[in-house]
């Protein structure tokens, strides 16, 4: 069965892989494509002056891609490709610019930034296959253009500029894995219940609009589902609310244990739970929750001395039958519940269960 922290999560925080939101990430390659292409442009005026007129006429040529990709970043569904088709040729030419007869030392600093921009524009795994190579090229590089490396400030050039690029690659990505695993916690905290370790009510809202946009698209069906647990502030007043949430978390994880791989669960609120039964018809549906019943009202649970039982009632709702918008399939789901509750508790009522009601509460409640 699904859980909070999978696919539907990542969609509702529109991550990207490097762990910023797209709409920020666009924005700092606008930024970056914005500073490489104008700092081209003066150095190609330096390349010129300094008697390189081939490598001027490339960052000249380099710039002008760069400004008509800020532009084109704006809309591009291809955000990835373009961060790919920025970083490669930039450390490339970082190599070349480090490969030519004068090259400043200062030049092998930008070895250094190479991880900093993989890791912030491509995340840990794709920042560290990409920054990495570079950089062993780019050491490579300076160890040639030392020379004699047997000379003792050669040797600690060396050394330093292997000791910075390797504790640079280390550090970012160590903070990168840290930046996750809080990401991660934030990201649980706010989309699941703390109690039950189910989605939340945000979560479970999400993923309903989701699912009713992909079965949209492909023509398939679900049933939404709102289950209450019959008689709960019986079990808080007599007992206490630490009982309640014992039964809360037992009621949890029998859902859990009984729901198919393709369903999805959230606690609403209270002692309300919300279920999406995907690729279901609505007499199998019926016959899932009706199973799902009898496993709670089996269930006895030993609290102390007391062994506390409870029932649940079931409201079911049927897309796009009973509704193509989340409201209106809430709206049918609880009046079903409701009317469960009214006939007595502990009874499943909705789709494929006396279809000549159902059909009067549906044009009701459209």
């Amino acid at each position: 069965m699904n859980t909070p922290h999978h696919s539907d999560l990542g969609a509702t925080l529109e991550q990207s892989r490097s762990g910023l939101r797209d709409s920020h990430r666009r924005s700092l390659m606008r930024l970056l494509f914005l500073i490489t292409g104008s700092a081209l442009v003066i150095f190609a005026c330096l390349q010129f002056l300094n008697g390189y007129p081939w490598v001027a006429v490339a960052e000249l040529f380099a710039s002008t891609l760069l400004f008509f990709g800020v532009w084109r970043l704006k809309s591009t569904p291809h955000l990835q490709q373009w961060v790919y088709a920025y970083l490669v040729p930039l450390f490339a030419f970082f190599l070349v610019i480090m490969l030519l007869p004068e090259a400043s030392v200062s030049a092998f600093v930008w070895v250094l930034m190479m991880p900093v921009l993989a890791y912030l524009l491509l995340g840990k795994k794709e920042g560290m296959i990409l920054s990495a190579p570079f950089m062993l090229v780019g050491g490579v590089i300076y160890y040639i253009h030392l020379g004699q490396v047997g000379s003792p400030h050669a040797m600690i050039d060396l050394l330093n500029m292997v000791l910075c690029g390797a504790l640079m690659l280390a550090f970012i990505h160590l903070y990168e894995v840290r930046r996750e695993e809080s990401e991660q916690r934030l990201v649980d905290m706010a989309q699941t219940d703390a109690l039950t370790g189910l989605a939340n009510r945000s979560n479970f809202q999400g993923t309903l609009n989701r699912t009713i946009a992909e079965c949209d698209r492909s023509g398939a069906g679900f049933a939404l589902v709102v289950m209450d647990i019959d008689h709960f502030k019986v079990v808080n007043d007599t007992l206490g609310h630490e009982a309640g949430d014992f039964v809360l978390k037992n009621i949890s994880r029998c859902m859990t244990e009984r729901l198919r791989s393709t369903d999805f669960v959230g606690r609403l609120g209270g002692e309300e739970f919300g279920l999406i039964l995907r690729d279901v018809k609505p007499a199998d549906a019926f016959v899932l929750m009706d199973e799902l019943r009898q496993r709670i009202s089996d269930l006895e649970l030993p609290y102390g001395e007391a062994r506390i039982r409870v029932t649940a009632s079931f409201g079911i709702a049927q897309w796009p039958d009973h509704g193509r918008e989340a409201e209106s399939l809430f709206r049918v789901a609880d009046r079903w519940l409701y009317s469960g509750k009214r006939a007595g508790r502990n009874c499943v009522v909705g789709a494929g269960h006396n279809p000549r009601q159902l059909e009067i509460l549906t044009v009701e409640a459209s």
